[in-house]
């Protein structure tokens, strides 16, 4: 369950702009059968009153394997006893109690639900010092870990908190300024969202990304980002808990058989080329440890056996190198604040050369392994010309991939062109007026003297309004005529092809006549028929002269 509120009754509360975004993203990656596999449920800018129903019920209707996940972004306010509360759509920060939802029913629901896995994430602050150019989400100071270390849970096998920021830090919305009003996701559900879809949080590459894993890869994340930001976490587990799936599992290779080690080390060399037949069809198998195993072996035989038959490998593993089918992505000209546009590039070869770990040049660049290949995306949070590249490493290769793109802001892409146009507020639309010229040349600043007029454009060919059935170019009529003439003078005489010849250049004149006014379909037909019967005409010319030619060469 996702709970984002970004919109406020109370004046007094600070708009928030990442709660949106952050619902959205968390809830896609989490919902992702691949990664997460949860079943969400969005709460967004509720009461304090529903959205505690939705708590409650989130935590009573689950089993004991299930395993449930709680974020919440909003704002986290204290009151005079230091007690932690969430704000809500209608929560007033004078009247905290009847407003919003308070930490320590939070807790109770935790504690008491019967699921042996629950996570909390708060993407909120709770006091600390203000850093220029940050939006901040609270004031004064309190330990949110604090209102959730209650001992050991009474049910279940364990819990975990993790938030943001420490009890003297603020959570940050990015690095701009509260005025500028494009949405970007937080500091700290942006880090989570990364972790878990790019696999980056699986360090171990076990294919699972634990709790400790995703704590450790955020925590790295947001130092990075932001050294004034400093996620903290509160773990009562008993062993390890997993929260969501990864593709960065590393593949292990297996031997390939005893009989096709044997026939690699023969004396024979037809032997050994088909051993590394056969290690080239294991080589397309889809199961990855086989085609891992043939892979190193053949890389093996490579680097060691005689011309040949190293050739003969190199071949094989040429095949199976990582190859994407584009090596450079430009995402043209994007508007500020786009919503992460992606683009995906497909790797060529077997499956083995398909498994791969993509790494980012830069922070704005985002790169993870899906089905159809490599998806990469961007952030256009900020404006700017942006180059950098995707490095994929494989266990068959390595591959890089340019990524350009421009971010625009917002202002220059809705720039108006410098064409004049009418508004709405000249009146009603009519008859364009041409614009008014001057009868006196225009003078030269520089020189004193006028300059002369530019000589007017000639005016076209004007067209004739439908229906209005002009009369045929006359080219037309003595094209056909001509060409008429000219089959039976070629059969008869064999020299048809004169007037043919006369019959084309008449067809060329009547087509440009009728290019610069179209006319009706007769013209066409008649051209193309003379054209027909022109070419016949100097194809039977052409037989009969060669055939008098050789009566006359066979006279003598």
């Amino acid at each position: 369950m996702i709970i984002a509120n970004d919109e406020y009754t109370d004046e007094g509360l600070k708009q928030l702009r990442s709660p949106a975004q952050d619902a959205v993203a968390l809830g896609d990656v989490l919902r992702e059968p691949q990664v997460g596999g949860f079943d969400v449920e969005i709460i967004r800018n509720e009461s304090a009153h529903d959205a505690e129903a939705h708590i409650e019920d989130f935590f009573v209707d689950c089993g004991p394997d299930d395993l449930l996940l709680l974020h919440f972004s909003c704002h986290g306010l204290k009151n005079e006893s230091g007690e932690l509360f969430f704000a809500a759509s209608n929560t007033r920060p004078n009247r905290l109690a009847s407003t919003a939802i308070p930490a320590d029913f939070v807790h109770r629901c935790i504690r008491d639900s019967r699921s042996r896995q629950k996570v909390l994430l708060l993407d909120c602050c709770y006091g600390g010092a203000f850093t220029q150019g940050s939006h901040v989400r609270a004031s004064g100071d309190l330990n949110v870990l604090d209102s959730f270390d209650g001992g050991r849970a009474d049910r279940g096998r364990g819990w975990a908190v993790i938030t943001a920021s420490n009890g003297m830090e603020y959570a940050f919305e990015g690095d701009h300024l509260a005025e500028e009003g494009h949405q970007q996701a937080s500091v700290f559900t942006s880090s989570v969202v990364e972790g878990l879809v790019t696999g980056d949080a699986d360090r171990d590459e076990d294919g699972r990304i634990s709790l400790d894993e995703l704590y450790d890869y955020v925590f790295d994340r947001v130092r990075d980002r932001n050294p004034h930001q400093t996620p903290s976490r509160i773990v009562d587990l008993q062993g390890d808990l997993y929260v969501a799936r990864s593709r960065r599992r590393r593949v292990h290779a297996d031997p390939i058989p005893h009989d096709v080690r044997e026939a690699l080390t023969d004396v024979n060399v037809f032997t050994r080329l088909g051993a590394i037949a056969e290690l080239r069809s294991r080589l397309d198998s889809s199961d990855l440890p086989i085609a891992l195993g043939a892979f190193e072996a053949l890389s093996q035989i490579a680097k060691h056996d005689i011309r040949m038959i190293a050739q003969a490998a190199e071949r094989a593993l040429a095949e199976a190198a990582l190859t994407p089918d584009q090596r450079e992505v430009d995402f043209g000209v994007l508007v500020q604040g786009t919503p992460d546009p992606s683009h995906v590039v497909h790797l060529l070869g077997p499956p083995v050369a398909h498994s791969c770990v993509p790494e980012a040049s830069d922070s704005w660049l985002r790169a993870f392994e899906s089905d159809d290949g490599v998806t990469i995306s961007l952030d256009t949070s900020h404006p700017g010309s942006r180059h950098g590249e995707i490095v994929l490493t494989g266990a068959t290769g390595t591959a890089t991939i340019q990524v350009n793109a421009t971010v625009t802001t917002p202002r220059s892409a809705a720039r108006p062109p410098l064409s004049t146009t009418v508004s709405e507020s000249d009146g009603p639309a009519g008859p364009a007026t041409p614009p008014r010229t001057s009868t006196t040349p225009p003078s030269d600043p520089a020189s004193g003297q006028r300059q002369q007029p530019a000589r007017p454009r000639e005016p076209s060919v004007p067209t004739h309004p439908p229906g209005d059935r002009r009369p045929l170019p006359a080219s037309s009529k003595q094209a056909l005529v001509l060409a008429v003439a000219a089959l039976p003078l070629s059969v008869v005489f064999g020299v048809g092809a004169i007037p043919a010849v006369f019959s084309l250049r008449a067809v060329h004149a009547s087509n440009t006549i009728m290019k610069n006014s179209p006319d009706d379909y007769r013209g066409e037909v008649l051209n193309r028929t003379s054209l027909a019967l022109a070419w016949v005409a100097i194809v039977v010319s052409a037989v009969f002269l060669v055939a008098d030619i050789a009566e006359l060469v066979a006279g003598y």
